[in-house]
C-alpha cells in the first residue's frame, strides 16, 4: 500500500492516528526542530543530533521526505552536497512544536512542584 492511501486509511479512523504515524520515529520530531529555522545538511543534523546513529538518521530523514514534510534538495557536484529543509507543510507543523514545547515548559513545573511537595 501507498503510503499516502496509509495516511488516508489512518485519517478515517483516527485523525490523530496521522500526527502519530507522520512522527513516530524517536528522532523525527528533533529533526524537524532542528530545521525550523535553517537549511541543514547531513552533517549538521548529525552533530545536532550526536547520539543518533547515522543510519538511522538516514532513514528517519527519508521517511519525513516521503511523508512531504522535509525537502532534500541535492547539489550535483563533487562531492555531492546535500540539504534538507522544512516544506511548507512541515513548517505549518511548527506551530504544532511551540504548543508542545509550551506544554514541556508546564510540565516540568509541574514535576518541580510534585517533588517538593512529595519530599
Amino acid at each position: 500500500m501507498e503510503r499516502k492511501e496509509e495516511l488516508l486509511k489512518l485519517s478515517n479512523k483516527c485523525p490523530m492516528a496521522v500526527v502519530q504515524s507522520i512522527v513516530a520515529g524517536k528522532w523525527k520530531l528533533l529533526i524537524i526542530y532542528n530545521l525550523r529555522n535553517e537549511v541543514k545538511r547531513f552533517g549538521e543534523l548529525q552533530r545536532a543530533l550526536p547520539d543518533i546513529r547515522q543510519s538511522t538518521l538516514t532513514q528517519q530523514l527519508r521517511e519525513l521526505e516521503k511523508d512531504g514534510i522535509i525537502h532534500r534538495e541535492i547539489y550535483r557536484e563533487v562531492p555531492p552536497k546535500v540539504e534538507y529543509s522544512l516544506t511548507e507543510i512541515g513548517r505549518r507543523f511548527l506551530k504544532v512544536t511551540k504548543t508542545m514545547l509550551e506544554w514541556s515548559d508546564e510540565y516540568v513545573g509541574y514535576i518541580k512542584n510534585y517533588s517538593e511537595k512529595n519530599n
